[in-house]
């Protein structure tokens, strides 16, 4: 491929995100406009408050599986840091990269600045950052093969587009895994290179640890969702991840930040027309709140509060190093030949 074709594809790729966005908008206005803003922040604040209390903790769990994600990739280059570093690199990574997108660039960005401080290599960065990735991306696979056999056939139906992709969406997701375990077994013990960076192939048994990951971190991030949606929707929990992965690979896919707007139109689309749209609204809204903007509030804080202790900490690293100069100095100076001492 020339310069000039990956470039024409590079623009496609940001321009296809922006016309998925419009898109999915313009979904949500066709399901909507019906209702008034009233409606949706009614649907928001009748959400029980035991239902946000396990929707957060669904969240708080699910963080700290992602975070395990970067332990595991860390084992993966053969490199060693504190745990609480290892989580904290992983919650702010995730908590920035779900919010933002493009995960590489903007969960990759605050991955850098931080393990560079703990002597990471930048190449081995490199490695953990599209391991992670492939943990992710495991993850959302099995369960979206999983959901294609739980979600009811009939849910789509009304939709021959969105039939059509689900089917898709399914073939694509076995033969991805399929591929990958099947690199596992047949090039065990040999790299690859990509770029100007080689990887290994990880064994059999650390593709099966990334995918269990991968399927807790989606199970999690579900929950936080189910435990919103739940006093207005009756529906059984197999049924609604596969729903939730199926919307949540289409949002990753199409490029938006979050996902947003392109989850919510999938999502709304799969449910019922009797389903009262508003409710259903207000509980994605809680949902992003509580899976988004909280743990970026708080991870964002929590870094906050390192970055100024490593900074008051090399401020006095360098007024221990002024005062203990100059006596150093003095006692260089007595001992030079030639010396009245």
């Amino acid at each position: 491929m020339s310069v000039k074709s990956k470039r024409t594809f590079k623009k496609l790729i940001s321009y296809a995100g922006v016309f998925f966005f419009v898109l999915a908008a313009g979904m949500l206005y066709w399901q909507l406009h019906n209702y008034s803003l009233m409606d949706i922040a009614r649907a928001l604040w009748n959400i029980p408050f035991i239902n946000l209390v396990f929707a957060s903790v669904a969240s708080l769990a699910g963080y700290v599986v992602l975070s395990l994600y970067d332990s595991l990739a860390l084992k993966y280059v053969g490199k060693s840091v504190s745990w609480w570093k290892w989580m904290l690199a992983g919650m702010l990574g995730f908590a920035i990269s779900n919010n933002a997108g493009h995960a590489v660039v903007s969960g990759g960005a605050i991955r850098y600045r931080l393990y560079t401080r703990w002597r990471v290599p930048a190449t081995d960065i490199v490695k953990m950052i599209t391991f992670s990735g492939f943990t992710f991306f495991l993850g959302c696979v099995a369960i979206a093969i999983i959901g294609y056999f739980l979600v009811p056939r009939d849910i789509f139906a009304q939709s021959a587009g969105a039939t059509f992709g689900v089917n898709g969406l399914f073939i694509f997701c076995l033969s991805c895994l399929l591929a990958y375990f099947g690199m596992t077994i047949f090039l065990n013990g040999k790299s690859m290179r990509i770029g100007d960076v080689k990887f290994h192939v990880p064994t059999t048994g650390t593709a099966l640890i990334q995918m269990i990951l991968g399927i807790l971190d989606a199970v999690c991030a579900g929950l936080v969702l189910y435990f919103c949606l739940k006093p207005y929707v009756d529906i059984s929990f197999g049924v609604f991840i596969g729903l939730y992965v199926i919307a949540m690979v289409a949002g990753v896919f199409s490029q938006v930040p979050g996902g947003i707007g392109v989850f919510e139109s999938i999502f709304m689309l799969a449910l019922p027309e009797s389903v009262d749209k508003a409710n259903i609204f207000g509980a994605l809204l809680a949902y992003r709140i509580i899976y988004y903007v909280i743990p970026l509030i708080g991870v964002g804080g929590l870094f906050v509060i390192y970055e100024r202790w490593l900074r008051n900490k090399m401020r006095g690293w360098l007024n221990a190093a002024k005062q203990i100069m100059p006596k150093i100095q003095i006692k260089h100076e007595h001992k030079l030949p030639g010396s009245d001492q």
